[in-house]
C-alpha cells in the first residue's frame, strides 16, 4: 500500500511538473495583462450634454479670435484650460466655437474693452486650449469662468467652469459640480482639463 502511495504521489508530483510551465506562463500572461492594463477609453454614448447656465451680466458679443488672453501688465496665476468638444455619441466635434469671458483677478469683468475676452474655434478633433489667469471671487459668487459653445449650425451652449476646492462652491446657489474642471499645479501656474458634451439634435438655444 505504501508503494502504490509513493508511485501515486510520483505521478501527481509528475502531473503538476507537465503542467507548470503552463500555468506558469498563464500568470506572467495575468501579470503582464495587469502591468500593462490602460485606463478605460472615455465613454460618452450615453452622457448627458454638459448642463447649461446663465450668461451673467457681463457677456460682450464679438470677442477677439484669440486662443490668449493674456496680455501685459495683466496679473493672476497663468492658467491654461484644455479639453475636447464631444457629441453625446462620443465624436469630436471640430470647428466648434469657443467664447470665454471671466472676471481679472479683483474679480472685476473689463466692461469698457475685452481684456480676459475671446473666442476660437476646436481644430479637427474637437480640441481647444486658451490661456488665461485665474479669475478672482467677488460678492455671491464662487471663483467661475463663462464659456459659450456651438458646434457649427448648432445651438449654443452657454455655462461655467468651476474649480475644485473652492471655499465659495458650497455659498454659490449657481455652482454644479458637473461643471467642476480637473485642476492641477503646473510650473509656470496652473492647467485645468474639461470636455464639452454638446446634444447635437437639439434645436434652438441650449
Amino acid at each position: 500500500m505504501r508503494t502504490l502511495g509513493l508511485r501515486a504521489s510520483r505521478r501527481e508530483f509528475l502531473r503538476l511538473v507537465a503542467s507548470a510551465p503552463t500555468a506558469v506562463g498563464l500568470a506572467l500572461e495575468v501579470g503582464w495583462a495587469g502591468a500593462q492594463t490602460l485606463r478605460p477609453t472615455r465613454s460618452c454614448a450615453d452622457s448627458s450634454p454638459t448642463p447649461r447656465q446663465t450668461e451673467g451680466p457681463y457677456f460682450k458679443p464679438d470677442s477677439p479670435a484669440r486662443t490668449s488672453l493674456l496680455e501685459p501688465g495683466l496679473r493672476g496665476t497663468r492658467i491654461v484650460v484644455a479639453g475636447t468638444v464631444l457629441s453625446t455619441g462620443c465624436q469630436a466635434v471640430p470647428r466648434a466655437l469657443i467664447d470665454v469671458w471671466h472676471a481679472d483677478d479683483r474679480g472685476s469683468y473689463d466692461t469698457a474693452g475685452y481684456r480676459l475676452r475671446g473666442h476660437q474655434f476646436t481644430d479637427d478633433q474637437g480640441r481647444y486650449h486658451v490661456e488665461t489667469i485665474v479669475p478672482g471671487v467677488y460678492i455671491g459668487r464662487t471663483r467661475h469662468i463663462h464659456v459659450k459653445v456651438q458646434a457649427p449650425n448648432g445651438p449654443v451652449l452657454t455655462t461655467q467652469l468651476y474649480f475644485p476646492g473652492e471655499a465659495g462652491n458650497q455659498r454659490d446657489p449657481i455652482f454644479a459640480r458637473d461643471l467642476v474642471m480637473q485642476v492641477r499645479d503646473a510650473a509656470d501656474g496652473k492647467t485645468g482639463t474639461f470636455d464639452f458634451v454638446l446634444d447635437l439634435a437639439a434645436r434652438g438655444r441650449y
